[in-house]
């Protein structure tokens, strides 16, 4: 590899420590990432201890081990999440840790794996991370998703590329959508967020009470409760201190109310969910609840997403990202949520973030119920942005007025 591509990977390592987890002296990282990426990451734990990290912990994640156990292990394993995990995570959490998750599954991971053992799986994983998770969306945890190729994603998205081209195509679309390419993309990221922050402003000046969704297979209005906060870009952990949970980030997002869903929406883009694709969703709400779906494919995957528990079936998430979004102008699907929701407009089945309600970090699940958020054990995207999508927002006097044409701010 040569100098200039080395001198990119370095310059991204200490993006995502500077500005992804923000990392602060004397605290604990811990990165989770996959086995394949092992030269970037000891970049990114080089660059940890360069800002003052008291201690880097990497757990590696091997997909083909993670196979293994699918096609292996007896029934009774999927059932099993271990509990020491969990604590570790809690406890990191308490003790004001970061977590760094370079995260980019297999699209093709589980082809040909009964689809009841993954669901078992992740249900478990989700029970004993419960808590760990409400830390997470609460903001007690400073956290940052990032991406990195691997060998199996990138066969999926460059396909049309040579075999021995795909790793560095996807290089070069990583380091674009994180602006890595230019000169100081520490400065670059500020400027974003910026202007992410001004977009965030107006929708919380406006106090809409609903939007109203239409474009192909769509019609839905969603209501949004009455002390709702729209948020972008990144946010401020317990300590005041800012980091950027998703990187890249073209969204801002606020949450809808629990009840407040109706209509038909459809979507636009593949879901990736625990390696396996689910493509066509069509959801129809009423009251907020999921009370019909389909799937051209991934039926029993969706099925199983709405099954995991009551709140499954409502919305926990509403985001706005536009067509003009860079990584929507490189006119690629990435098969990779996190890439995926910001270039399109999208929802989130299940929990609700409590951030995105006046005061919610302080509630409980009773309290955020009460107050219109949604409580679950899952929180999963999916993509209804398109370039035929418009939406109108209703101001608190009933008064309608556009918001997006075209797939694009009005």
């Amino acid at each position: 590899m040569d100098k200039d591509f080395q001198l990119l990977l370095k310059k991204y390592a200490e993006l995502v420590i500077k500005v992804g987890v923000n990392i602060q002296p004397d605290q604990v990282l811990i990165i989770q990432a996959p086995i394949e990426t092992a030269e970037f990451t000891r970049l990114v734990v080089a660059s940890a201890y360069e800002a003052g990290a008291k201690y880097v912990q990497v757990e590696w994640d091997d997909e083909q081990v993670t196979r293994i156990r699918y096609e292996k292990a007896p029934d009774s394993s999927f059932a099993y999440y271990p509990k020491w995990q969990a604590d570790m995570m809690e406890q990191l959490a308490v003790g004001g840790g970061a977590v760094l998750h370079i995260k980019v599954p297999d699209p093709e991971l589980f082809r040909g794996i009964d689809s009841s053992k993954v669901s078992t799986a992740v249900r478990a994983a989700a029970v004993a991370r419960e808590k760990y998770s409400s830390y997470v969306r609460s903001n007690k945890v400073t956290w940052s998703l990032i991406k990195a190729p691997t060998q199996a994603w990138a066969d999926k998205v460059f396909a049309d590329l040579p075999g021995d081209q795909r790793i560095q195509a996807m290089w070069e679309a990583v380091f674009l959508m994180n602006r890595v390419d230019q000169d100081d993309p520490v400065a670059a990221w500020q400027s974003h967020i910026a202007q992410l922050k001004e977009s965030q402003e107006r929708m919380n000046r406006k106090r809409y009470k609903s939007l109203h969704y239409r474009a192909p297979g769509t019609d839905l209005r969603v209501e949004m409760p009455e002390e709702h906060l729209w948020l972008g870009g990144g946010d401020e952990n317990e300590d005041g201190i800012y980091f950027v949970a998703n990187m890249p980030t073209e969204e801002i997002y606020t949450m809808p109310l629990r009840t407040g869903v109706n209509g038909v929406v459809s979507s636009t883009l593949p879901l990736n969910l625990n390696g396996r694709l689910i493509e066509g969703i069509k959801l129809t709400f009423k009251d907020g609840k999921v009370v019909a779906y389909e799937a051209q494919t991934g039926l029993e995957d969706l099925a199983s997403l709405l099954e995991t528990d009551e709140g499954a079936s409502y919305l926990g998430e509403m985001a706005l990202v536009p067509q003009d979004s860079p990584i929507s102008r490189m006119g690629r699907i990435f098969y990779n949520t996190g890439i995926d929701e910001n270039a399109s407009c999208h929802f989130a089945l299940g929990s609700s973030y409590p951030v995105n309600i006046k005061g919610g970090t302080k509630l409980s699940k009773e309290e955020l119920l009460a107050r219109g958020a949604n409580v679950s054990l899952t929180h999963v995207d999916f993509m209804i942005g398109c370039p035929e999508l418009e939406i109108d927002g209703e101001l608190p006097d009933g008064t309608i007025e556009p918001v997006f044409r075209q797939g694009n701010w009005a």
